[in-house]
């Protein structure tokens, strides 16, 4: 079955019928944005799963509903972290009530039906929900990944049919390595009449200066009514190894820019209290700071050796691991 078919115009521009807007609860201190063009109002600040594999599981369990009670309400997740125990340990976080006063995502290796659809399953058991509020296709940092997922039996396909099921209720894509990637997988969305929720990149105080999705890939995004999640805010920890910026500054710069969510791992109760801090203390930065900030880290920036995921496999699991592409 051909994509033209599978993804008509119409199906592909509108989200399905139980794609209503949730209205969540809100916390003082928090800031809360609309996502692209979906309606939802989402918290700017994301907590990024990654880390939630590691460590013993109840400390885990009780961060992500420390993060949910200090107005987080955008959770980030992937099928392939840690083998699936960051989702197994998010969907125990989530029960007592606590799914109801999220936004919900999580990502898919899948470049084909098949893979896809086995992976989310096994992420809708993992995080114990019928209905995943934004799934995204993870690690496209290939030029043929947006060939494979647009393919006949392709990843769209499944994707499309999860939304109309009420499965998921929208879709997204991300990936950290090139601009041109991101450019590449937006086009082919267009060239299949096909319109993407949300799309996840590097935003961060050293991007600009190298390989920017900042200067490429944003503005297109925006421009699409795309939902533009930032990610890569520290690169890890090897943006702050620079010695050229702050937490705070670095926070807060992500925050400045047009976007809907600056997602950021967390796994402790100390780095949990540093993103709520940014939120409560966040002024958008003068254009005379955002220049001055850049001026700083412009030499360390120039070669990209402190954003590694651009530069070198070391964020790459998908590399590692190309059967879960499928």
């Amino acid at each position: 079955m051909g994509i033209a078919a599978s993804v008509p115009a119409a199906a592909s521009q509108t989200p399905s019928a139980t794609s209503k807007t949730t209205t969540r609860p809100a916390a003082p201190g928090m800031i809360y944005r609309t996502l692209g063009t979906t309606g939802e109002r989402v918290s700017a600040i994301g907590l990024g799963g990654a880390h939630l594999s590691s460590g013993d599981a109840d400390s885990k369990i009780t961060l992500v509903r420390s993060a949910i009670e200090g107005g987080i309400t955008f959770l980030d997740n992937c099928w392939d972290y840690g083998d699936g125990i960051a989702e197994v340990r998010m969907g125990q976080a989530l029960r007592d009530g606590y799914r109801q006063k999220v936004f919900l995502m999580t990502k898919m290796d899948g470049r084909t039906q098949e893979s896809y659809n086995r992976q989310l399953e096994q992420s809708l058991g993992r995080l114990q929900t019928d209905m995943i509020d934004l799934v995204q296709f993870h690690e496209v940092i290939r030029m043929e990944d947006p060939d494979r997922i647009f393919a006949p039996g392709g990843a769209i396909e499944a994707a499309v049919a999860a939304r109309q099921a009420g499965k998921i209720r929208y879709i997204g894509f991300t990936g950290h390595k090139d601009p041109a990637v991101h450019l590449r997988m937006l086009e082919m969305a267009q060239k299949h009449n096909f319109h993407f929720d949300t799309v996840q990149m590097p935003i961060n105080v050293m991007d600009a200066h190298f390989r920017s999705f900042t200067k490429q890939v944003m503005p297109v995004a925006i421009k699409q009514g795309i939902g533009v999640l930032a990610m890569k805010t520290f690169g890890d920890h090897f943006i702050l190894n620079s010695k050229t910026v702050e937490p705070m500054e670095a926070l807060h710069y992500g925050l400045t820019q047009p976007v809907s969510v600056v997602i950021t791992g967390i796994d402790s109760p100390q780095i949990l209290t540093q993103a709520l801090t940014a939120a409560k203390t966040f002024k958008p930065l003068s254009e005379t700071q955002v220049t001055a900030l850049l001026a700083r880290t412009k030499d360390a920036a120039s070669e990209g050796r402190f954003e590694l995921f651009k530069t070198s496999n070391h964020f790459d699991g998908t590399a590692a691991n190309p059967k879960w592409l499928g």
